[in-house]
This record gives C-alpha cells, structure tokens and sequence, in this order.
C-alpha cells in the first residue's frame, strides 16, 4: 500500500512537471519572437540565430513571415504577431501557437522591417530549422539553403542532422552545407582542411564562390589547400562552362533547323526565294496563342495537351496558306527570281500587318505545359525542359522528313523534280502540283516551328524576321534543298555562335558567322552537301 502511494506520487509530480516545462518552453519562445521588434538589423539577426538552436520547427512559419515583412508588432504591449494585411485591417496570427489572433487596425501595429543582410539570416534559420523534417524533399531544399548562406551557428543542427540521415545523397548536401559552415567558422585548422577538400569534390559555382570568399583570410597550410582547391575548381568550371555553351549551340542549332528545313525544301525543290517564310513561322506561334485561349476558357484540364493539339492545326493552317501563294502568286513568276522575292516580301508585310491588326503589336502570353516548365543540374550545367524537348521535338521532325523524301512516293517525285525537271515532267509527273504541295509542306513545316518556338520566344508580329536571316544562312551553308545539310548547317551554326559569344558579344559574333560563310561560299558555291543531277550541275 505505502509502495502503491509511492508511485501514485510520483506520477502526479511528473504529470504536473510536463505541463509547466512546456509552458516555460513556449514562454520563453514568445519572448524571444517578441524580441525581434527591438534593435537594428544585426541585433535581430542574431535574435533569429539564437532561435533557431531551440530546434522548435514551429519558428518556421514566423521566420518566413519576417523575411517577407509580414511580422508585426502590438504599439500597446509590444506583442508579436503574424498579420495579413487586407484594406486598414490586419488579420493576426499568434506567433508561438498559430491560432487566429482575431484582427487589429494597421495604425495600432507597426511592420518589423528587414534587409538582404537580415533575409539571408533568417533563411539561414529556416534552413537549419527544416533539416530535421520528416519529409525528404524539404530536408533537401534546407541542407541545399544552408550551403547557399552558410553560417556558424548552424553547424551543431547540421552535425545533428547528419548523424540521423539515411538518404544518402541528402546527407551528401548536408556534408557539403556543414563544410561551407566550418570553413567560414573558428573551428580547428584540420577540419577546415577537411571541409576545403569537400568543397573541391562538390565543384561547382557555390562551392567556389565560399572559398574565394575565404581564400584572403587563410593562412599557412589551409591557404593552400584553398589555391589549390579553387584553381582545380576554375579549371573543371572552364569545361562546365564550354560544355554549357555547347548545349546551348545545340539547342540553338534545333532552333534553326526547325526554322529552316521547310525553307530548305522550299528552296531546294522550287528555287523559290520566300521571304514569307518567316510568317509561316509566326502564324505557327499565333496558332498556338490561340489554342491556348480556346483550352484555358473552356477546356483547362487539357492544359499539358495544348502543344500536341496545337502541332496538327498549325501545320493545316499554315500549309493551307502557303498553298494558296503558290497557286495565287508564286506560280505566275517561275524563273523570275527578283520579282518573286519582292511578291513574297509584299506578303509576309501583308501577314505581319494582318496580325498586328487582329492581335495588336504587343506580344502574346504562350504558356508553358508542366512538362516544359523548369530544368534540372547536370555536374556544372543547366538544363531546361523546354530547350530539351525542342531538341527531341527537331529531331523528330528531321526524322520524319527524311523518311518522307526517302520512302514515300511524293518525296520520290520531290527528289525526280529537284534533280532534272523536264525529265521528271516527261515521265508524267504533274510537277505544277508537286512545286504546290511542296510549299504547302514547307510552310506547314514552318507552322509546327512556330508551335515550338513559341515556347521560347515572344510571341509577336515580328517573330518570323528574327529567324529569316538565320535559316537563309544555315540553307546555303549546308547545301540547297539538301536535308542532312540543313541539319549539319544548322548545328554547326548553333554551336560555333555560342562559343564565340562569350569572347565577341552577340552581334560581333553573328558578324564573324556572316564573314565565314561568305568566305566558304566562295570556296564551295553549293554548299556542305550539294545536290547531284543533271539540272542542278547544269
């Protein structure tokens, strides 16, 4: 019985301990939050920083409100809310517990102002705070925020969080956020080193920035650690870089060569010189615009399916178009080539000036399905969705292309009109209708161009003369009328123009371009790949 009282004691105290360490425990938070309205910025950052060792995951939401100015202070009591602002109302929210606070006027209230210095501290907090989430992703993001403002004081929830990991490329980054805390820190020389030497295995931008922030203050053993570290790291960033920039060619290259297959086919078959070609292009894009519209108005689940539903009615609409300046222009000026480049000039004025006056000036909103949106890391580089997909989709419609001029029956004939047309016309072949339909699938190819370019580019009047110029160059550099020349043209255009970019400028570099194709063109009149046969060598 004495023993059973005892126990029966003993749980009473600890259910009457529990509630009031816990009550201490909020208390003494909510005078630490309270605290952040009084003193300058630094002062309130190392308030933060000693809020964050608490290790309490429900400082987050209130960090969060400081850094995006929506933590507010009582004038009367000095009390710290969180608060929304909606007319001369503030919603408030208490700080410790989250529950609604009820509301208050904004002149009783006064805003906890913040700078850069004191956001990059409290993203430095939330990022220490979230390393113990239950949730992967958000661990994740925390160890990659810490290693992006590395700080001291997140060092013993680093070293705590890395002992209890288990995802092991999360623990990676954590590693990584850990060492670009301890070589900013007053820790021993040996593990400095040691943090220098995970910096240089991680070997990107970030990583090189930390050390060269710490390179002057280093001395003896650990400063040359550090210049060897960063030199090794130049040296990977210079391959990282040009690897980018060749990426970028590529990307460029598909660019063009979606830009340029329909003319090359144009212009190989007909020798028509269209200068329509670029609205072709445009009127792609626009059809894009306008598919959007109709799916976001009245079908919007079919977002992600606007490209693929937008693919086969801008190749109709634009074929339809072409087909009909073939029949109503283009056919009455064969062999005239002067008068047949001022005609379909005058049209693509006329098509420029028809959309600005249906769609205005300004450019259009063309959204970008999910699976286009964002990118991802590849070592040093960057790679976009979008860009990616424009690559798949360009060489796709190569693809298709070639096996149409090669298996099918209108390429056959195509390919007879292009190589000797009186022949060609002798063994029946219609070709009036073969010049027509092959505009028709130049302009239609152009359309679906348009489709994908519209995903990088501003949508406008303008859009097709930005890529005229580009796809005549990329046609007579890889050989009239000649597919894998125009793919050749296009990719090595692409990539030389991004690797001199960084040296030249832009402009100066497509000048340089210019000169050397001019100069080639001397050397070989037809090209990369000319085409054989008897009317061509004629």
């Amino acid at each position: 019985m004495h023993r059973a009282f005892k126990i029966f004691t003993l749980l009473a105290c600890l259910i009457l301990i529990f509630p009031i360490s816990e009550s201490q425990s909020q208390q003494d938070i909510r005078l630490g939050i309270n605290s952040l309205s009084k003193g300058g910025f630094s002062q309130v950052a190392d308030k933060v920083a000693q809020l964050s060792r608490t290790g309490d995951i429900k400082l987050v939401p209130v960090f969060e409100a400081l850094a995006e100015g929506n933590l507010y202070t009582r004038k009367a009591d000095e009390i710290v809310f969180m608060g929304k602002e909606g007319g001369n109302v503030l919603h408030l929210t208490d700080a410790v517990t989250g529950a609604p606070a009820g509301e208050g006027t904004k002149v009783d209230f006064e805003r906890i102002k913040v700078n850069n210095n004191l956001r990059r501290a409290v993203r430095t907090a939330i990022g220490a705070l979230t390393l113990l989430s239950p949730d992967r992703e958000v661990r994740f993001q925390a160890a990659n925020s810490v290693f992006s403002s590395p700080s001291e004081d997140a060092l013993e929830l680093l070293e705590s969080a890395i002992q209890s990991e288990r995802d092991v490329i999360v623990k990676t980054v954590m590693e990584q956020a850990r060492a670009a805390a301890l070589v900013k820190s007053d820790r021993s020389v040996a593990e400095k080193r040691a943090a220098v030497k995970i910096l240089s295995q991680r070997g990107d931008r970030n990583a090189l920035a930390i050390l060269s922030a710490t390179q002057t203050s280093a001395e003896g053993e650990l400063r040359t650690d550090i210049d060897n570290a960063i030199k090794e790291l130049q040296t990977a960033q210079a391959l990282w870089d040009a690897g980018q920039n060749v990426w970028y060619g590529l990307s460029l290259g598909s660019v063009l060569l979606l830009a340029a297959i329909g003319l090359a086919i144009t212009f190989g078959v007909m020798g028509i010189i269209n200068m329509a070609h670029g609205e072709m292009v445009m009127l792609g894009a626009y059809t894009t615009f306008i598919v959007q519209e109709i799916i976001r108005s009245s079908y919007p689940g079919l977002f992600d399916w606007s490209l693929i539903i937008a693919l086969p009615i801008a190749f109709g609409v634009t074929g339809l178009i072409g087909l009909i300046i073939e029949r109503g222009i283009i056919r009455f000026l064969y062999g005239r080539p002067l008068e047949t480049l001022l005609a379909t000039w005058g049209v693509s004025l006329m098509l420029q000036q028809g959309v600005r006056s249906i769609f205005g000036p300004s450019n259009r909103e063309v959204g970008n399905p999910s699976w286009m949106s964002g990118g991802f890391e590849l070592g040093g580089m960057t790679l976009t969705y979008n860009r990616m997909w424009i690559v798949v989709f360009s060489a796709g419609v190569f693809v298709m292309l070639l096996f149409l001029l090669k298996r099918s029956r209108f390429g056959l004939q195509m390919r007879a009109v292009t190589q000797n047309r009186r022949m060609a016309s002798s063994m029946g072949i219609k070709t009036p209708w073969v010049d027509a339909f092959t505009f028709a699938l130049g302009s239609g190819i152009a359309g679906i161009a348009g489709v994908a370019l519209s995903q990088i580019d501003n949508v406008s009047p303008n859009l097709g003369q930005s890529y005229i110029i580009d796809s005549f160059m990329v046609v007579v550099f890889g050989g009239v009328g000649n597919l894998w020349g125009t793919l050749v043209g296009a990719l090595s255009l692409g990539i030389v123009n991004k690797l001199l970019e960084p040296y030249t400028g832009a402009v100066l570099g497509k000048i340089l371009i210019l000169v050397l194709i001019i100069l080639f063109i001397q050397r070989r009149p037809r090209g990369l790949f000319a085409l054989k046969g008897r009317a061509v060598e004629t």
